[in-house]
């Protein structure tokens, strides 16, 4: 049975199988362990994940073919794939879970969004990105790709840029570089008391990265907020803990 490229989907299948395992050999693998795989395309990781027969394993994918190919191929996926948009899917458990996936880069993006509207749930993340998003997620403040997801992924969890994947690994090969990522869930009591404000707090200051946070908050925070000392920077200076600061003491 084959199946075939969707360039709609983003699809770019990863073949190099040293790389396969590679990638799965980062997942922290435990006894009894909830594990998703997010846009499993043929299996290429699936079929080294399908090793461990200890853990509790669920597949979401959209593509009808793919899934069609993997239950014939993987008959024991039968009751694991969730046959759905992942941007559109329920949480796929209600205990706590790991992630991983070669996330197509079309929706990489969103992706981290949903991860953090679960992120409670979460325990760790292993992706694939294109290279530079990648590292976007993983940089720090003070450098030019800082922004939204550096600071919302970080918030909550503390990440590692583990490898690049070349384009020869893939086919058809992307025309970009590929770096994987590794998201393992901070310990302890982490101070956002409203998910949702304190993205909209990022997502404003970065919008309009080249101004001065007192310029960039007008009309998200109160008007005593722009009088911090704070606010005469930019929202490439903050760091995490300074996104922190607003969030509690102004939202």
């Amino acid at each position: 049975m084959q199946y075939t490229l969707k360039k709609s989907l983003g699809q770019h299948f990863l073949h190099d199988e040293q790389m396969c395992k590679k990638i799965v050999a980062q997942i922290g693998h435990t006894s009894g362990m909830r594990l998703v795989e997010i846009g499993p395309g043929g299996g290429a990781i699936t079929k080294y994940i399908l090793n461990w027969k200890d853990i509790d394993l669920k597949l979401i994918e959209v593509d009808d073919e793919k899934v069609a190919y993997l239950k014939h191929t993987y008959p024991q996926l039968e009751d694991k794939i969730i046959h759905q948009d992942v941007l559109k899917a329920a949480q796929p458990f209600e205990e706590t879970f790991s992630i991983i996936g070669n996330f197509p880069y079309n929706i990489s993006s969103p992706i981290m969004f949903l991860v953090y509207d679960w992120e409670d749930k979460i325990d760790e993340v292993i992706g694939m990105f294109q290279k530079e998003v990648a590292q976007r997620i993983a940089s720090k403040a003070g450098s030019k790709v800082y922004g939204i997801l550096s600071v919302l992924m970080q918030t909550f969890f503390d990440i590692e840029y583990l490898f690049d994947v070349p384009p020869g690994c893939f086919k058809p090969p992307p025309k970009v570089m590929s770096g994987v990522i590794k998201l393992t869930h901070k310990q302890g009591l982490i101070a956002v008391h409203d998910k949702k404000k304190f993205k909209q707090l990022v997502k404003a200051a970065f919008n309009q990265r080249r101004k001065t946070l007192r310029n960039a908050l007008k009309g998200t925070l109160e008007p005593s907020a722009l009088l911090d000392p704070m606010m005469e920077k930019r929202a490439e200076q903050l760091s995490v803990e300074d996104f922190l600061y607003l969030h509690k003491t102004y939202q």
